[in-house]
């Protein structure tokens, strides 16, 4: 039997709804990405060149630290993989947190919000920090996008 996981990082509560409703739709677990050191306001204002989230999205090579571990990652085939979308792509500490399993072999799937962006180069950003996984494209989605949509979408 198939065994899903719905990891997110969310900046502001957008994501983890999302996420929440999608772990409720198809029966998966939740885990929510934690950042060591939890990101302020003026750490997300994108229109500061020096706020913490500007200064991470400039550097890919930047990886946060994670405050916390999936307990099991092993008993896991399906991750569904939620994050807003920073700078047409995934905030780096979603590399970090691919960066820190061995995922040979697990499909990974994205999927994020967003006001406006697409998912940019999301895929392309964080396929070299999952080396092994299947790695399926992902989706936007609308913050308001409900269980029955979320839970089609996963079908497919």
């Amino acid at each position: 039997m198939s065994k899903k996981l719905v990891a997110y990082f969310s900046a502001s509560g957008v994501t983890a709804k999302l996420a929440k409703t999608l772990a409720d739709a198809i029966g998966a677990d939740l885990h929510e990405i934690r950042p060591a050191k939890p990101y302020s306001k003026a750490d997300l204002d994108w229109t500061n060149s020096g706020s913490r989230s500007s200064v991470e999205m400039n550097d890919k090579s930047f990886r946060p630290e994670i405050a916390n571990r999936v307990a099991d990652m092993a008993q896991y085939d399906t991750v569904y993989l939620g994050f807003p979308i920073w700078w047409y792509v995934a905030p780096t500490i979603i590399n970090t947190f691919l960066e820190s399993y061995d995922l040979t072999g697990k499909r990974i799937i994205p999927f994020a919000t967003s006001g406006s962006s697409g998912m940019g180069n999301t895929n392309q950003a964080l396929k070299a920090s999952c080396p092994g996984a299947i790695l399926l494209p992902g989706r936007r989605f609308a913050p308001r996008a409900d269980a029955e949509q979320l839970k089609a979408w996963a079908d497919q």
